[in-house]
């Protein structure tokens, strides 16, 4: 994960859910200011055996934050909350 990306996707290519979840990422973004990155399953056993039947997969902190779909008002929140 990049040092200052709080949010990190995973997806796989040919995800019509993944597309998805880019959009809705860029658009929590777009409000907070943060950055994201993605990570591709393919190749990487780990993150197949860890995440492949729910991708894609939003970590928040490297945390898993949720899966198959973006809750948007739930990241907005929590990436603007302090934490304690």
């Amino acid at each position: 994960m990049s040092p200052d990306a709080r949010l990190t996707l995973i997806t796989r290519p040919d995800c019509h859910l993944c597309e998805e979840a880019r959009a809705a990422l860029e658009r929590v973004v777009a409000v907070t200011g943060d950055r994201w990155v993605e990570k591709d399953v393919t190749g990487d056993l780990e993150l197949e055996r860890d995440y492949g039947d729910r991708l894609p997969v939003v970590l928040l902190d490297g945390k898993e934050h949720g899966y198959w779909r973006v809750e948007e008002e739930r990241l907005l929140r929590d990436l603007t909350t302090p934490q304690l």
